[in-house]
């Protein structure tokens, strides 16, 4: 019994262990059968909340990694001038010529040693320069050189160096050279006019960039053949004409050049104005520099115009200037007379002339300008207040500088960092102003640039206007036409036609008494200037030993044409640096004027 009670359970067990046995693989298919439903529809979710709810934005996505735009450079504008006095001829002194940067992609490049080597061949540069730039890790794009020829860049292409290519740029030349490198300024890298023309018509001479919209493929090139591509042409830059006359200006560079070489000076400036409309016919500056290796510049002060850019105290050439305002206010008359005391004590601190003055004695207005009397047109300023230096003189003065001249303001001339100067203000601040305004009338404690003081004296002896100093004749378009700019009257009646007529025979008297050499055929030509000696102030003192030289004058025929000033800083010569410096420099342009047929004789 007990045996078979045994048998009976071991047959219970094994079949239970059976029945769970055959069990198990349908749970665990059931298990899953459920875990692949749940995966599947995770994945149908997920697919319908990227194909359904983000689909605008994948779309978009998608489309901006093919969808490319690319800027197209515009071409810009050419700058031209004349070609001597034949107003119509102009050439180009300003143009664009295609050049090349050769480039590597460093994780392209397989053999940078080799190409570096072979690269250098062609283009001069130096091989162990471009064999680091090609294994360079910082970035994709490591300039190798720039401005290769168009020969030289299809030699590096047949090279067929992986890694290694060129992008073409319009860069700047210059078929005249240097001429008038600080008039015209340059191009740097970024494209933007720095400097002179160049940056104060930048936005003109750019043009507008073209734009080309494409869908690419994956490499990123445009497919040509697809309908989503869209460009917009580039608007070239205007061509500009300039006021400057070539030959002039080439004349005028040598004649600066030569003349602060004679004086010992470290640099000069010059510049001729036509007083009829204000153009600018030369400007030069000394030292100058090549435009087309602007980069090879150590000293940045080179590149701006010192005639438009730098103001000094301008010395006795304001004479000139504060004698028109005395004869223009009523102040006094041309043939007038009055005693000079050879001193005039002002705010405690006495006004003297040079040695040369002669002394106290009997003065007219002719012997002011031509004897240089500090003292005389400290009188002159006296008769602007009725008779001594008070609010009513200074006012006067202050109204004829700043509203009659412009000096103490910008000119509004087509150049990059042009200097307003300085004029002070009259009213009374407790520190000498009476001193100070006496200063300025003979060009102390006042500064101007060449610019400024050409353009004022050019509205007191062409009659009274002032015409707005312009570098710019007009525009040219496409087709080749110019569209001239004509000139800006900024003031009438700077000093009375007059006037104007009294003060021309009063400088042509300082030039026949001054001796200039060579001498000027007055009968034939009205030729008229005054000389400047000016102290130079440094941290609040002025120089005892250096000085800077300055010119005002005017050539003409039957009238004055040409305004000229002459500005030579710091010369080292015997003598007063007006005289020594500016006044030969002045002479022979205003011969160069004359022996060129610039200036007609008198009918």
């Amino acid at each position: 019994m007990v045996m078979q009670n045994r048998g009976n359970n071991d047959s219970g067990t094994s079949a239970a262990s059976q029945a769970n046995q055959s069990g198990q693989p349908i749970v665990r298919v059931r298990i899953w059968y459920a875990l692949l439903l749940c995966i599947m529809a995770i994945f149908i979710i997920r697919l319908f909340y990227l194909q359904i709810i983000r689909y605008s934005h994948y779309k978009t996505s998608a489309f901006s990694d093919q969808f490319k735009q690319y800027q197209i450079p515009a071409t810009r504008g050419a700058i031209l001038a004349h070609d001597g006095n034949d107003a119509t001829t102009t050439i180009p002194i300003v143009l664009n010529q295609k050049l090349y940067d050769v480039f590597a992609d460093p994780l392209y490049v397989k053999y940078p040693d080799k190409a570096a080597i072979d690269v250098a061949k062609i283009t001069g540069g130096n091989a162990n320069d471009y064999a680091i730039a090609m294994r360079t890790k910082t970035g994709r794009y490591s300039v190798l050189a720039k401005k290769v020829s168009q020969t030289q860049q299809t030699k590096i292409l047949n090279l067929k160096y992986q890694g290694i290519g060129t992008q073409a740029h319009n860069y700047r030349t210059y078929p005249q050279g240097s001429l008038g490198a600080q008039v015209l300024g340059f191009v740097n890298d970024a494209g933007n006019g720095t400097y002179g023309i160049e940056q104060s018509l930048d936005a003109l001479l750019k043009g507008t960039p073209g734009e080309l919209r494409a869908i690419t493929d994956v490499h990123g090139v445009p497919l040509a053949a697809s309908a989503g591509n869209t460009r917009t042409a580039a608007t070239p830059g205007q061509n500009v004409v300039l006021t400057i006359d070539i030959p002039m200006q080439k004349r005028l560079e040598q004649i600066l050049a030569d003349g602060v070489k004679k004086a010992q000076s470290p640099a000069g400036s010059a510049v001729i104005i036509d007083v009829s409309n204000g153009s600018v016919k030369a400007m030069a500056n000394v030292p100058t520099y090549d435009p087309a290796k602007y980069y090879d510049e150590s000293d940045n002060s080179v590149f701006g115009n010192a005639a438009v850019t730098k103001s000094i105290e301008v010395g006795s050439i304001m004479k000139t200037l504060t004698t028109a305002a005395a004869l223009d206010s009523g102040a006094i008359k041309p043939t007038q007379t009055y005693y000079d005391p050879s001193k005039w004590k002002v705010d405690g601190f006495n006004i003297t002339n040079i040695e040369e003055d002669g002394g106290a004695g009997t003065r007219s207005i002719a012997d002011i300008l031509n004897l240089s009397l500090n003292t005389g047109v400290t009188w002159e300023l006296m008769q602007m207040g009725g008779g001594m230096i008070n609010q009513r003189a200074r006012d006067t003065w202050h109204d004829y500088m700043t509203n009659h001249y412009g000096l103490g303001k910008p000119t509004g001339i087509e150049q990059g960092y042009e200097s307003a100067g300085y004029v002070p203000a009259p009213k009374d601040n407790g520190a000498a102003i009476d001193l100070t305004y006496a200063n300025t009338a003979f060009g102390q404690a006042m500064t101007a640039t060449p610019l400024q003081m050409a353009a004022a004296l050019g509205a007191v002896v062409n009659g009274g206007t002032y015409y707005q100093p312009r570098l710019i004749d007009g525009t040219v378009d496409s087709s080749g036409v110019m569209a001239p700019q004509p000139s800006k009257v900024t003031r009438r009646n700077v000093v009375s036609p007059a006037v104007s007529q009294q003060i021309i025979p009063l400088l042509q008297n300082v030039i026949d008494k001054h001796n200039v050499i060579p001498a000027f055929d007055q009968s034939r030509y009205i030729v008229g200037g005054k000389t400047g000696t000016a102290q130079i102030e440094k941290n609040g003192k002025y120089l005892e030993n250096d000085f800077n030289g300055t010119y005002l004058g005017f050539v003409g025929g039957d009238k004055p044409q040409y305004a000229i000033a002459i500005f030579v800083y710091q010369p080292k010569v015997h003598g007063y640096a007006g005289t020594a410096a500016a006044q030969p420099i002045f002479a022979d342009t205003g011969h160069m004027l004359i022996n060129n047929s610039y200036v007609k004789a008198k009918n």
